[in-house]
């Protein structure tokens, strides 16, 4: 996308300076999500993403927001999952609420080529734009289809749960994502903090109940590398690819799988999709050389639809709890149903040495 520059008269902006940082236009741009703070291992760093979409009581500073701009932020806001004080904190900055004269608030466009009291440049527009009041037409100058337009392109970017980097790309500037937030703070009376996951969630550090000690320890090990790069060829420990790591978390508890995608795939029992239990691979038609019947990337089951997998050098996080369900699935493996694992295993839960 188009991206455009925002300049702030001074690095730090004073309670003085607001008024004449109301109308700042937004810019749209990059692809990849932006995460705060470093990511540490073992999920010891987990970030709670639980309420990340609730949406707050309105404060007395909420009182100033014109009442038909007020429902749009919050019916918006409940539908997509973003507080609906961070739309209103947006829409503040961006045009006052829609009552800047500033040119491209209520027709035409402004100097970067954006419209509307949300401020969308043509292109984001048609690519984000939802008829809000269903009356079969997207108009970004209609406050009733800018502002579930905005939210819907805020959760594109990864709010409510990377709430920091969403605004950040409706807007490439720190100075403005801290604007919008406090004007959000204070439309929700000052006790209001946006979540910024790191990649690691909370809600993804708890063992699966259903699955026997021996898969919760490898699951156990796989978690604990959340946090590290993923590295093609890397055999830890500290970076893996997406075999290597299941590899290892299968030889922390005494028992030994093929080392690649390619040969892990033949080697475990081929299971039903649906049938998946904690512990099994998924394998997906990903990578360079790879085909429906010789998949090329590979996760494991921690349950409820998800996986821990090492994804990419690019992916972040590199190393996450993801879900497994997504097109280019092609099949499910166990180890555990290979005869001579499962005499291993049944070793190793008896506490013998055999094998």
């Amino acid at each position: 996308m188009t991206r455009r520059v925002v300049i702030f008269g001074a690095v730090g902006i004073a309670a003085a300076m607001f008024s004449a940082l109301l109308f700042v236009p937004m810019m749209f741009g990059a692809s990849r999500f932006l995460f705060g703070g470093g990511l540490g291992g073992g999920g010891s760093n987990c970030v709670n993403v639980a309420g990340a979409g609730a949406q707050p009581a309105a404060a007395t500073d909420a009182k100033a927001i014109p009442a038909n701009y007020l429902q749009f932020y919050r019916t918006a806001g409940g539908k997509y999952g973003i507080p609906w004080n961070v739309l209103a904190g947006i829409g503040k900055v961006e045009t006052g609420h829609g009552t800047s004269n500033l040119p491209g608030v209520k027709s035409g466009e402004n100097y970067a080529g954006a419209g509307g009291p949300m401020q969308f440049l043509a292109a984001t527009w048609k690519e984000f734009a939802v008829d809000g009041d269903k009356d079969g037409h997207k108009d970004r100058y209609n406050p009733a289809d800018a502002i579930p337009s905005a939210a819907a392109y805020l959760k594109h970017n990864g709010a409510p749960t990377r709430m920091r980097t969403a605004i950040f790309q409706y807007n490439h500037s720190w100075d403005y994502v801290n604007l919008v937030l406090e004007w959000a703070k204070r439309y929700a009376g000052g006790a209001f903090e946006v979540v910024q996951a790191n990649g690691i969630n909370c809600e993804d550090n708890e063992l699966p109940a259903n699955a026997s000690a021996l898969i919760q320890r490898i699951i156990q090990f796989a978690l604990a590398q959340r946090g590290k790069p993923y590295v093609f060829g890397a055999n830890g420990p500290d970076a893996w690819d997406c075999s290597s790591i299941i590899q290892a978390a299968y030889r922390t508890v005494g028992l030994n799988i093929p080392r690649t995608t390619f040969e892990q795939w033949p080697f475990g029992k081929k299971i039903k999709k649906g049938d998946e239990q904690p512990g099994d691979l998924v394998f997906f038609n990903s990578g360079p050389g790879t085909a429906s019947n010789n998949p090329g990337h590979v996760g494991m089951v921690v349950g409820k639809g998800k996986m821990i997998v090492a994804s990419c050098s690019t992916c972040v996080p590199a190393i996450g709890v993801k879900s497994y369900k997504r097109p280019d699935w092609v099949g499910v493996t166990r180890p555990l149903a290979r005869p001579d694992l499962k005499k291993k295993a049944s070793e190793l839960a008896a506490g013998q040495t055999g094998g």
